[in-house]
């Protein structure tokens, strides 16, 4: 990381070309330094088939890049023109209401075609070609927010794939069939071509769900791959796409060979510390500075504004808390609003008459203390001794079969867990992460856990001194969606050195449980009981309810290492008891803090809340915004941010 990019979309396919000019004397008037560019503008690049036009884009990149600006380029895959959609209609998917999508909005592309693939190819060609080497170019975005939109295609050449799929999978309907449990009901396949995507109007039996999304994700990823090598093979660099909020598409699995890591989101200011969670993941997939593309600068909205008033502060805290949490880039949707069409509604740095916003002016003073600081951020990264899993498998498992009603995987490992850790460096990490580094990991609802070799992994980690915080629900299921017949779990029971005597995965005001040591133990949500083996010592256990006295947390030691099994959801206290590591200073709930080593060292804090907070230092500090200096108990404005340099 060498450089802070501040920015946004910007669209110049919708207005006159003299009009650029003008939007670059905004960005300067702003500090925008860097535009998102041609996500949607294939119809402009390709008029006629076969008939390129790129040279209007080659002259806005050139103009930018004369100024300063730098731009990172976009494929425009996600919106073939009218013209390619009506000739070719295969490309176009079947929703899951199985009509096919008429040629009216985005991201309605089949994946599996063969069409799509080869005018991707061309497209992508035409675009690397052109701009491989540009100075100006920064970065490359494949397509626009990819992920299975309406549960997937369900034209029949998806059908006939998704049939491979299994295929190659399973090898006989006979495996399959016991995998999926299909015997009940009497659901046996005899054919692989029995085989029908599961349709939102039935009661789809959670394994083929599950599998469905999973070959849906298996062609996303293809799809965008296919476009990366073309663009490799040209050169260019720093190639990436910018995801969504959810986990359904897995982010390790559709990054594994692109070059960085892009987010989008559009969270409201009452959940601005919500995304925190985001950007400790969204780090963590590639171990290096990652890039927000897409978030909102005042309101979202489609023909209509929408998500709520944004309080004088909360967008410069947005602007910062990715770039304190480690992003190199923070580009807003949009540079300026759009005068007609879908989104006419949606907010921007500039009004749709070339006008700036309130907010518009909280971007130009970020952009000027990124300047203040940039040596300290570019210089400086984030290293976490916390893990916090997160895992796509486990997120799809539940999805299908949550097995607790009205469940939401995300929200509770956002609410229940990550929200401890404010003061803390987390990483937010998959299944397929490496464990190095780690002294804690924790481990909640973790579905499925024997995958990618996980569970000999962290057996080894634990061995070698790391404390593993598991459940509850964790190891409960195979990535079939299949509940263990041997066990409870496949080999946790084991490892923790537990018999589980019962489970309950309803919700209830009657249980209750304290530690073996001293003081109430709060619990929640679901209920797993425990009879400890020998070597296995209990924590917490139950004081009401039919569970009471079995234990509800236990340890056990592992090499140099421990196991604790956790039974239910337990209160942000009782974890950080678990946890057991200091944080990085103490500080209000409101504030999230993030610690910076490198070349220098210091601390980050933003106030996340619209209210004053505090932190406590321990030692002397130079606040590189103000040039204060700061020791002990330090306040913060509402919205503030503090970059606090450690004095030597």
């Amino acid at each position: 990381m060498d450089k802070v990019y501040l920015g946004a979309a910007y669209y110049p396919e919708l207005w006159d070309e003299d009009e650029l000019e003008k939007d670059i004397a905004r960005c300067k008037e702003v500090g925008v330094n860097c535009l998102r560019i041609g996500e949607f503008a294939w119809g402009k690049m390709e008029p006629e088939e076969g008939k390129f036009d790129l040279s209007w884009l080659v002259r806005i990149v050139d103009r930018l890049y004369e100024n300063g600006i730098f731009t990172v380029l976009c494929t425009p895959t996600a919106t073939p023109p009218r013209w390619m959609l009506n000739k070719y209609p295969e490309m176009r998917m079947i929703m899951h209401d199985l009509v096919r999508a008429d040629v009216s909005s985005r991201c309605h592309v089949c994946k599996t075609s063969t069409v799509a693939r080869e005018k991707n190819r061309g497209i992508v060609t035409e675009l690397a070609k052109t701009f491989a080497g540009h100075k100006g170019v920064v970065g490359w975005q494949l397509d626009n927010e990819l992920f299975p939109y309406s549960d997937g295609c369900y034209c029949e050449n998806c059908k006939r794939a998704f049939r491979a799929y299994l295929k190659e999978k399973f090898g006989t309907t006979e495996n399959l069939n016991k995998a999926w449990g299909m015997a009940r009901w009497s659901l046996c396949y005899d054919s692989f071509n029995e085989v029908e995507p599961p349709y939102p109007r039935q009661w789809r039996h959670p394994s083929l769900r599950k599998a469905w999304r999973d070959f849906q994700c298996a062609q996303i990823k293809s799809y965008a791959e296919e476009q990366l090598q073309i663009l490799h093979n040209y050169g260019c660099e720093n190639v990436g796409t910018n995801m969504m909020q959810h986990n359904s598409l897995s982010y390790y699995k559709l990054n594994e060979k692109l070059d960085v890591a892009q987010y989008n989101h559009y969270d409201t200011a009452e959940r601005l510390p919500d995304t925190a969670f985001a950007y400790d993941f969204v780090r963590s997939i590639k171990n290096k500075p990652f890039r927000i593309m897409e978030t909102q600068v005042g309101w979202n909205g489609s023909e209509y504004a929408e998500s709520g008033y944004r309080p004088a502060g909360n967008c410069y805290a947005n602007t910062w808390l990715p770039v304190a949490k480690g992003a190199e880039m923070n580009l807003y949707w949009l540079f300026r609003a759009h005068p007609n069409g879908h989104e006419i509604g949606h907010g921007a740095l500039y009004s749709a008459a070339g006008r700036s916003y309130r907010v518009s002016e909280e971007v130009k003073r970020a952009s000027e203390d990124f300047k203040k600081c940039e040596e300290f951020l570019t210089g400086t990264c984030i290293q976490s001794k916390i893990a916090l899993h997160y895992s796509s498998t486990a997120y799809n498992d539940l999805e299908c079969a949550p097995l607790l009603k009205n469940f939401n995987y995300r929200e509770t490992l956002m609410q229940k867990y990550y929200a401890a850790y404010r003061h803390h460096n987390v990483d937010v990490i998959d299944t397929q992460h490496g464990l190095e580094g780690y002294e804690v990991i924790v481990s909640p609802f973790l579905a499925t856990a024997d995958e990618n070799g996980f569970k000999e992994r962290i057996t080894e980690w634990v061995k070698a001194g790391g404390t593993w915080i598991v459940g509850p629900m964790s190891d409960i299921m195979d990535e079939n969606v299949k509940r263990y017949t041997h066990a409870p779990y496949s080999f946790l029971e084991e490892l923790a050195g537990v018999y589980t005597k019962y489970q309950k995965p309803l919700d209830n005001d009657v249980f209750r449980a304290q530690w073996t040591n001293d003081g109430e133990c709060g619990i929640s949500t679901c209920y797993d009981a425990y009879e400890c083996n020998d070597g296995t010592n209990s924590l917490a256990h139950y004081t009401a309810g039919e569970f009471a006295p079995l234990s509800v947390i236990t340890e056990r030691k592992v090499g140099k290492g421990k196991v604790i099994l956790v039974g239910s959801v337990i209160s942000h206290g009782d974890l950080l008891r678990l946890v057991n590591r200091a944080p990085i200073a103490e500080a209000s709930a409101n504030v999230i803090l993030t610690e910076r080593t490198g070349k220098e060292s210091g601390i980050i804090a933003v106030e996340t809340e619209n209210k004053s907070g505090y932190v406590i230092l321990n030692g002397s500090y130079t606040d590189l915004l103000t040039g204060k200096a700061f020791t002990g108990k330090t306040q913060i404005q509402p919205y503030g941010v503090l970059v606090l340099k450690r004095k030597s």
